[in-house]
């Protein structure tokens, strides 16, 4: 069993579960519960659980919690990011394609030209936010987006309240999706008695998840989770500027 595997997929999926966005209600084991019980868990997950089993059965590796698996879904990189766009869009639309619904139109194997095995695909691409820009009302979505993606920051201060990190913001120019100069923004250290990252300290990079700490980040991490980004977003604007001519 996957001891890392499992643990960063609970310190990935907290804060969007706390908060009611996804995975199942209240999902205790995520903030303490054993590897076994975030296992059982994670497969109630509509989201990042159907790209872990298809990444697995891709890959070869046979435990969709092995850490190569979770650490690639959640920055880009790794074992993922060397699957054929096409192959994985197939193998995804397989398992979601059936429960998703009518809303989700769009969710086609044209979408291969942007598809990538991360959850920055899944956030752009996959989630319809992108979809509603350009309509007049930019505020929302790209504020979901920005929320959503996994954001990278250096903590420059620490105090009682929280930290402040130097990271960059997702913005909408009119015409595309961009990643601004970078700025200072607070973050909690502490949540309902919850912290994924307690002994965090000046100079750490971390990984920022609707706006919860979700652990230090190794040069090479930044560096995939900074490559997947801009790669997805220069995929979106694609399709974006392909939509208004």
């Amino acid at each position: 069993m996957d001891v890392r595997g499992t643990d960063m997929f609970a310190r990935y999926t907290y804060a969007p579960n706390r908060l009611g966005y996804c995975g199942p209600a209240e999902a205790a084991a995520l903030r303490s519960g054993t590897s076994a019980e975030i296992r059982a868990v994670a497969t109630r997950f509509s989201g990042v659980w159907p790209y872990l089993r298809v990444m697995s059965r891709l890959t070869g590796i046979e435990d969709p919690l092995d850490h190569r698996l979770v650490e690639s879904y959640w920055l880009g990189g790794g074992v993922g990011a060397h699957l054929d766009p096409d192959d994985f869009m197939a193998e995804l639309l397989a398992v979601i394609g059936p429960v998703a619904g009518a809303y989700w139109t769009h969710l086609t194997p044209d979408l291969s030209a942007e598809a990538a095995a991360n959850h920055c695909f899944h956030v752009f691409g996959v989630y319809p936010w992108s979809r509603l820009l350009g309509r007049g009302m930019e505020q929302h979505p790209v504020s979901v987006l920005d929320n959503c993606r996994i954001n990278w920051g250096t903590v420059v201060s620490r105090d009682d309240a929280g930290v402040a990190l130097r990271c960059r913001s997702l913005v909408w120019n009119g015409r595309t999706l961009e990643l601004s100069a970078p700025s200072i923004q607070r973050a909690d250290v502490w949540s309902d008695g919850y912290s994924s990252l307690p002994d965090v300290a000046v100079g750490d990079e971390v990984g920022v998840h609707w706006g919860r700490l979700c652990g230090r980040l190794a040069p090479g991490q930044v560096q995939d989770l900074a490559a997947s980004t801009a790669r997805q977003l220069e995929a979106t604007n694609l399709r974006l500027a392909a939509a208004e001519s």
